[in-house]
């Protein structure tokens, strides 16, 4: 493609794009289409020549399309957010043009230093610690990962980079019953093993129950474990539920113990001063994940992580071979040695886009609208005689279910789960669920970029339709 074809489709895919926005409440939220039938549409093997945009455009309309889910929807309430906006696909227009790979400082001075400025501007927001240092990672997943490989090299002396695992290094990983699934994921990536992850009850809020973390700890000591690293959650994908930072943090510090803090989807609401108890304590964690891709705004990918100590984690994670040495390695961040990518995109410039373009008070006030209609749409819940409240709602996470009368755990479980179906088959809003005590509850996560008062009514009208259907088919 031409320079000038390229600037023809160009234009062509930005109307496209600002037509899509315009008109994505006229498609399903959810994906319509059967397990293959994508693949179907599609040739089996590569074109041998090359092709012209309009054909394959023509192809991504007609197949491609179809098999996507629109996060971007006003009525996307299902999961966590994984919300965009228009300066983030800007500043990703971008990055996607300039190419570059943003390893080192010399392979591109600007990337590394609007990423430390950025990641600064990010702490001031959000009230953290100032001698924290952070990096952009991809996913909380990576950046979890990360705290737990510096906190193992801490803990041998930075031995197991060196040697490998010894049989006296038998170290032990905790975290709640409610925590991420990614936390299991990253042990056994670690080389701890998924036997070595203590998963601790929660309390009545599903926070972590303190007093059966420290007993856990002093179990393993006595056997012989080495307790490496707690994972605490500042709100639980599940019901976001919150750990309690203060009395994990004491336990942590009695026993040298690394403290690594998940808030990839609450930590966002601490830049609202109405939110900053989400922070209390946060002084206590030497590692700390929230993720701008959720609810700032910030197309994915994009994670915030800050460490308190960041000679660990670049001692951890730094290399350097004769084609990486420049002569301003002590004067910049060489961010290759904070984390596991050696190539690095640069995540900052849609970022920095953000938050100039919205300023601090423009998220605040998108937060708060959001935090409103949550509590507008749990009020709706609590004053109906169909629906309970299963979950405390601290932010915008609404957890309910429909509970009727003289029914069976069983036949609401069933009950509650059909209607999730029908909603994401309607077309009109998208719901997930979560399972506690072996009740099935439903999730509205209130929190997409767009969503209005009008999203949330019509998420309640489709509750009430569905289940007074359900219940006539039944009668």
């Amino acid at each position: 493609m031409e320079n000038n074809s390229f600037r023809k489709y160009a234009h062509e895919l930005v109307d496209w794009i600002a037509d899509y926005y315009e008109n994505i409440e006229q498609y399903p939220v959810k994906s319509r289409v059967e397990p293959g039938w994508v693949k179907q549409h599609l040739p089996d093997r590569s074109p041998e020549n090359g092709e012209q945009f309009e054909a394959i455009f023509k192809d991504f309309v007609s197949y491609i399309l179809p098999g996507i889910t629109h996060w971007q929807n006003p009525s996307f309430f299902a999961y966590f957010n994984a919300n965009s906006s228009f300066p983030s696909l800007l500043g990703e227009f971008l990055t996607a043009a300039l190419g570059a790979q943003c390893m080192i400082w010399d392979t591109s001075p600007a990337a590394a230093e609007l990423e430390e400025k950025v990641m600064d501007w990010l702490k001031e927001m959000l009230k953290l610690p100032n001698e924290w240092h952070g990096v952009i990672q991809d996913t909380a997943s990576t950046a979890t990962l990360c705290a737990l490989i510096t906190a193992r090299e801490k803990k041998s002396g930075f031995g197991i980079n060196e040697k490998g695992y010894s049989s006296d290094q038998r170290f032990t990983i905790y975290c709640s019953t409610e925590a991420h699934s990614s936390i299991e994921k990253d042990v056994k990536i670690a080389g701890f093993g998924r036997e070595n992850l203590r998963k601790i009850p929660v309390d009545d809020n599903w926070g972590m129950d303190p007093g059966a973390l420290e007993q856990q700890i002093k179990s393993d000591i006595q056997n012989g474990f080495r307790p490496l690293c707690v994972v605490a959650a500042l709100g639980t994908t599940g019901v976001l539920a919150f750990d309690p930072m203060k009395e994990i943090g004491e336990i942590c510090k009695k026993h040298d113990i690394w403290l690594h803090v998940d808030a990839a989807y609450a930590g966002s609401a601490a830049v609202l001063p109405e939110c900053k108890w989400i922070h209390d304590h946060i002084e206590f964690a030497d590692s700390y994940v929230f993720n701008p891709h959720k609810w700032m705004f910030v197309n994915f990918d994009c994670s915030a992580y800050f460490v308190k100590d960041k000679e660990a984690l670049i001692r951890t994670f730094e290399i350097l071979p004769e084609y990486l040495k420049t002569k301003h390695e002590s004067r910049v961040n060489n961010y290759r040695d904070w984390g596991i990518q050696l190539g690095r995109r640069f995540r900052a410039l849609k970022l920095w886009f953000v938050l100039r373009s919205f300023g601090v008070e423009g998220i605040q006030r998108k937060y708060r609208l959001h935090l409103e209609l949550a509590k507008y749409f749990e009020e709706r819940i609590s004053n109906s005689e169909n629906f309970v409240i299963t979950a405390p709602n601290k932010l915008n996470l609404v957890c309910f279910r429909a509970n009727l009368p003289d029914r069976s755990l069983d036949e609401l479980n069933q009950l509650n789960h059909q209607l999730m179906d029908q909603i994401n088959s309607d077309g009109r809003a998208y719901l997930t669920h979560t399972k506690l005590n072996g009740v099935f509850m439903l999730r509205a996560s209130i929190g997409q970029t767009n969503v209005e008062k009008k999203h949330v009514d019509q998420l309640w009208h489709l509750l009430n339709h569905y289940l007074k259907e359900i219940l006539n088919q039944k009668a």
